[in-house]
């Protein structure tokens, strides 16, 4: 099928947590609605189309039925246009860090991996803070011993203080590092980088770097130790959702 002439356009990557850190290739079939027609007019994605028609119409499902007669559409759509972050759901509990990608829009995200659309590159800082790793362990599930991410529960809920231009200019010059020390080590995966015994020495000081200018940021100098750390994640959540509370109060009042 890849080979048919048009196939390609609408052949993507498709990547959830284990093609992140393992570097697995997988692909997807992606096709707009208004390229449903010139998708079908090519005999190898027409005939896979079919059979997604024929399995879904079997499906327990009924939201899965209901797409019966859309097989071209994923049920779920997961797509930019442009460069977006993409964080994996799942991450092994022997890595110090979480490992954030910037993805393309060649790339589908499944439901094992998070994707942030349109968000400055300093984003990259913060996923990949040991701040937000911690914040993390406190506040998601696992998945057997394995950090099992929530968008809902972590991002959501991470509290971060007011940022500067500066300061903004600092962690995308972090993030950039980090990526940097990443793409010098191709083609290493992530499961390989971050393995604690055997990272390179580059990425490790692009991490403590970033850990630095993000702790700054919060309290003007270097944290003692993960309590510390959780103290004051959690004083500056509180304050943030009692200024929810407050405002949720204000307009129950002015309804």
């Amino acid at each position: 099928m890849r080979e048919e002439t048009g196939a390609q356009k609408f052949i993507k990557y498709f990547v959830g947590s284990d093609e992140i850190t393992s570097g697995k290739v997988r692909n997807c079939i992606w096709i707009d609605d208004e390229d449903a027609r010139e998708a079908n007019q090519l005999s190898g994605i027409a005939a896979r189309l079919k059979l997604v028609e024929e399995s879904r119409k079997k499906s327990k499902k009924k939201q899965t039925r209901d797409f019966a007669e859309q097989p071209h559409r994923f049920t779920e759509r997961r797509r930019t246009d442009g460069k977006f972050i993409a964080v994996p759901c799942v991450s092994s509990e022997a890595r110090q860090f979480l490992t954030p990608v910037f993805l393309d829009n060649t790339h589908i995200v499944s439901n094992r991996c998070f994707g942030a659309y349109g968000v400055p590159v300093w984003y990259i800082s913060l996923i990949s803070s040991s701040m937000h790793y911690l914040w993390c362990e406190t506040t998601s599930g696992k998945l057997e011993t394995r950090l099992n991410y929530s968008n809902t529960l972590t991002w959501n809920t991470f509290p971060i203080p007011k940022l500067t231009e500066k300061n903004k200019e600092d962690l995308t010059r972090c993030a950039e590092e980090i990526l940097l020390a990443r793409e010098a080590h191709f083609p290493r995966t992530i499961a390989d980088l971050y393995d604690p015994e055997n990272m390179p020495d580059d990425l490790r000081h692009a991490h403590e770097r970033n850990d630095e200018v993000l702790e700054r940021i919060y309290i003007g100098r270097r944290f003692k130790n993960d309590t510390e750390r959780l103290e004051k994640l959690f004083e500056l959540y509180t304050k943030m959702t009692a200024g929810s509370a407050s405002a949720n109060k204000s307009k129950k009042r002015a309804s």
